[in-house]
């Protein structure tokens, strides 16, 4: 079982794959769309779920995504079918990272990617090359939220408190317009989510010969968040702007 088949199992029943309920992904797609017959790009859009929301939401909006995960763009392709928003839906399997695309969206996501840019600066300059003028970036990203162990560096990587990922905004030309904190309980819902998920999987399917993988990804995952890095992590939603366009 690879880490994409281990994802999808995991967020079978939290498909906004990160710590947002459904009150606060309504809310940031509200503040982020700024009309109804937008264009969005997602780049890393995964199972497409917040691009499927949106075209649901908006009936004249349009939307492309961008992933490495067939597995996950063959899911976003079933769901939009399923959700009849198919025709108004281009998926692209690419590297979201080099995806090249006349910059004519009205909003471009990217959620929990940020590391597939290579950080926070290098994916607000790519979000900024596929924007129309007048368009706006939602953006997700991991912070510490007090000092974390050694042990949570290892596992979430070289993280930054809160202020300073804002002055990262900042210096990059960008005014956030709307912003969301993650809360303790969306954050711990989450984790319950994915490992919950896997796990039920797993104890379903005891004959599968990667029903023992599952189990055990699903338990090293919880052990990691619980002694971890479940006190210091912390998750922050930005609707932003170009400072001058």
């Amino acid at each position: 079982m690879n880490r994409e088949q281990i994802s999808r199992l995991a967020h079978a029943d939290h498909p906004i794959a990160a710590p947002l309920d459904d009150d606060a992904v309504r809310g940031l797609l509200e503040h982020g769309i700024p009309h109804g017959d937008a264009r969005v790009l997602d780049l890393g859009c995964g199972g497409g779920e917040w691009l499927l929301r949106a075209l649901a939401a908006h009936p004249q909006l349009r939307a492309e995504g961008v992933d490495l995960a067939e597995g996950a763009l063959r899911h976003a392709r079933e769901a939009a079918r399923a959700r009849g928003v198919h025709e108004r839906l281009t998926l692209h399997h690419e590297d979201a990272a080099g995806f090249a695309a006349a910059p004519v969206f009205d909003l471009v996501i990217v959620v929990g990617a940020a590391h597939a840019f290579g950080g926070l600066p290098p994916t607000l300059a790519t979000a900024r090359e596929h924007l129309a003028p007048g368009g706006r970036v939602l953006i997700g990203d991991g912070f510490w939220e007090r000092e974390p162990s050694p042990d949570a560096v290892e596992m979430l990587g070289d993280l930054e408190p809160l202020p300073t990922v804002l002055d990262h905004v900042v210096a990059g030309g960008w005014t956030p317009v709307h912003g969301h904190l993650s809360t303790r309980a969306e954050l711990d819902a989450y984790e319950w989510s994915w490992t919950g998920a896997l796990s039920a999987w797993a104890l379903d399917h005891p004959e599968d010969p990667d029903s023992a993988q599952a189990l055990e990804a699903a338990t090293v995952h919880r052990d990691e968040w619980l002694r971890g890095y479940r006190d210091a992590f912390g998750f922050v939603s930005l609707v932003l702007r170009r400072t001058a366009d």
